[in-house]
């Protein structure tokens, strides 16, 4: 066992007497450090897929472009406000890393310098590996180093992803039907953002339901779980059972009314800031874009963050491009020129510092790949009570 690994059981165990009901029993939190390889064939053939499918994305990007005026272009955007952007990454960094303490503060109470570092080191992984593995790595972290149930703390991510989905279809709505000059889109767009926005919003507010639900109700989730046993083995029913309950816990905020608005008022400043990123990159090539405008543009960019490569490489530029030649009347080679700038310093500088905290604490891709095979295994195994054998996750 590495000198890392264990001065992180170590602090744990010194916090022991601090646990919560729904904090992980010693025997469980071992389980943290073992890692699960995954088959050779399958994550190669993933890795291949992956990768076909965002050179492809990329391709469809660049078709039609010149690239030489694309690189002038580039070389002609202003500084200035490109700066500026960077600053706004920064900020949104600081404002996540807030805003996710807050979904935490009912599972435990965590430390701020801990909770920032599995993000940045998240959203690193999400520019470097596919299938969002980051996504499992920032809970697993957390988990990891608090002492908290990874179920729970998965749990988190979760609802941060329907707070998000909030956020983002309310800006939109407000612009589309707020602030928007839309006499000169085309009405088949505007149907289909209409529509998108009202079907998107009714989608975000039965999810919240669903939450509060689950936070509301863990113990009668955990008992219609356990009644599958008449079709399932008794020990998997009561297994998932537990796991449901555990995960229950991690909407532990929605159960207070208070906290949970306070989260999701924190998701619209996050939002605004992220705006305003795109927005002072796509000003600095001078395209004609008003602030609100970039609401409607934030959509475009998350559907792109949601296709699994790395970074969302391809679609992202895609849609970026999409929506400023369709909807603010970019030229093309310009919208191809900002989407590759906007996407490097929404993703390069969290990769950077996320490089960084991973040398410091010992990391690299191998170990990172591995945790990830962890964190999808501890779902399974969260509930056993047997000790497993510990193994470093440095290679």
């Amino acid at each position: 066992m590495s000198s890392w690994e264990a001065g992180i059981l170590a602090r744990r165990l010194a916090r022991r007497n601090r646990t919560q009901e729904e904090r992980a029993s010693p025997a469980i939190s071992l389980i943290y450090c073992v890692s699960f390889p995954e088959p050779i064939l399958t994550a190669r053939i993933r890795t291949a897929s992956v990768s076909l499918l965002a050179i492809a994305l990329l391709g469809w990007f660049l078709r039609g472009a010149n690239l030489g005026d694309v690189w002038t272009h580039v070389r002609s955007a202003d500084v200035g406000l490109l700066v500026l952007a960077l600053v706004f990454v920064l900020a949104t960094l600081w404002i996540r890393t807030f805003r996710w303490q807050q979904l935490l503060g009912p599972i435990g109470p965590t430390r701020f310098r801990i909770v920032f570092r599995a993000g940045v080191i998240g959203f690193a992984a999400l520019s470097i590996l596919p299938a969002r593995v980051g996504d499992l790595l920032r809970p697993y972290l957390v988990a990891r180093q608090e002492g908290l149930l990874f179920t729970s703390t998965f749990a988190t991510i979760v609802m941060e992803r329907v707070l998000d989905l909030v956020a983002v279809l309310a800006l939109m709505a407000l612009y589309v039907w707020g602030f928007a000059d839309t006499s000169g889109w085309q009405p088949r767009l505007l149907a289909m953002t209409q529509i998108s926005a009202a079907v998107g919003g009714a989608a975000a507010l039965v999810l919240l339901v669903i939450m509060w639900v689950l936070a509301s109700h863990p113990e009668r989730i955990e008992t219609l779980v356990h009644s599958t046993d008449r079709v399932l083995p008794r020990r998997v029913a009561l297994r998932l059972g537990g796991l449901a309950r555990a995960f229950s816990s991690g909407f532990a905020v929605a159960r207070e009314p208070r906290a949970f608005l306070f989260a999701l008022a924190w998701s619209f400043p996050l939002w605004v800031v992220i705006a305003a990123e795109t927005w002072a990159v796509t000003r600095a090539f001078d395209i004609e874009l008003p602030f609100t405008g970039t609401f409607l543009l934030q959509l475009f960019l998350v559907v792109g963050v949601a296709v699994p490569t790395p970074g969302g490489v391809g679609s992202y530029h895609e849609l970026y491009r999409f929506g400023v030649t369709s909807f603010f009347g970019a030229p093309n080679d310009l919208a191809v020129a900002a989407a590759i700038v906007v996407h490097a310093i929404s993703f390069m500088p969290v990769l950077l510092l996320g490089v960084i905290f991973m040398a410091q604490d010992g990391l690299s891709l191998g170990s990172l790949k591995a945790m990830a095979g962890t964190a999808r295994e501890q779902e399974k195994a969260s509930q056993s009570d047997e000790v497993s054998v510990l193994r470093s996750s440095r290679r």
